[in-house]
């Protein structure tokens, strides 16, 4: 990784800058090392250049650029204030990569047609936050979820900062965005998959609660919660039982808690 460095200093290749702006209509930039890695590891022919702030010689640094080496990804070594210009107000960690291509349309179907287990969805109705969104994915990355769905609309969708902070997942998870979400809860439960909400004035308790394998989570924004529609669709509604002052979790705790005490029960 060392002698890269050198020869990308001595080689031209910190000229290719420029052209590395103006392809930018055909690619996309991830950024941060988890998200950078996660790529390397799941999809690194996508990969078309990672950028690495020069001054970075510890071994996080060494060792995503031996993982790239190993992949064939070309290297661009340089300053960390040419890295904030390409990711305004981000926190990069300094390193930055361009990824072939928009992220691709994920359909629904395409996911639940290939699983050989019990499907284990989570739904997310208005969240609008992508701080929030990107924590979600990070959650149900770590469960196991096979897929996360939200609407097009009253929703933030995977931006930048949405897939920053989910440290990979967001290139790990499909995400499906559909158009109308109460349509989509019903399409599911005609495939046998039983849509369980979530919902701080529920009856039954998350602990207490039963529910098949095949299961489709569903939370709504803090605050707000599901909504009319979208609750009125689910299955089954169950809340998180609160021991404490305050009154409801943040989505993405939230999505934690209910989906590792889905996984704990599918082994």
């Amino acid at each position: 990784p060392q002698r890269s460095r050198e020869e990308a200093a001595c080689d031209g290749r910190l000229a290719t800058f420029p052209e590395w702006i103006a392809d930018m209509s055909t690619s996309r930039l991830i950024y941060g090392f988890h998200a950078v890695t996660a790529k390397l590891r799941h999809d690194p022919d996508s990969l078309k250049e990672i950028m690495v702030d020069a001054t970075r010689q510890d071994t996080r640094a060494r060792d995503l650029l031996a993982h790239a080496e190993l992949q064939g990804v070309k290297i661009i070594v340089t300053d960390g204030k040419r890295l904030d210009g390409m990711a305004p107000g981000a926190k990069h960690q300094g390193v930055i990569a361009r990824v072939e291509g928009g992220r691709k349309a994920v359909h629904l179907d395409d996911v639940l047609d290939t699983l050989e287990e019990p499907a284990f969805l989570l739904v997310l109705d208005g969240i609008t936050d992508p701080r929030n969104l990107g924590a979600c994915l990070r959650v149900a990355d770590a469960a196991g979820v096979h897929a996360v769905i939200a609407p097009k609309d009253r929703a933030v969708g995977l931006t930048d900062v949405a897939a920053k902070t989910a440290s990979g997942a967001a290139e790990t998870v499909p995400y499906v965005m559909v158009t109308n979400l109460a349509r989509t809860l019903r399409e599911l439960k005609e495939r046998d998959i039983w849509v369980v909400g979530t919902a701080g004035e529920a009856e039954s308790d998350l602990y207490a609660a039963e529910w098949p394998q095949a299961t489709a989570w569903v939370l709504g924004a803090e605050g707000e919660g599901m909504r009319r529609l979208t609750r009125e669709t689910c299955d089954q509604l169950v809340r998180i039982p609160m021991h404490g002052s305050v009154a409801s979790l943040n989505v993405s705790v939230a999505a934690g808690v209910c989906l590792f005490e889905a996984r704990r029960r599918r082994l």
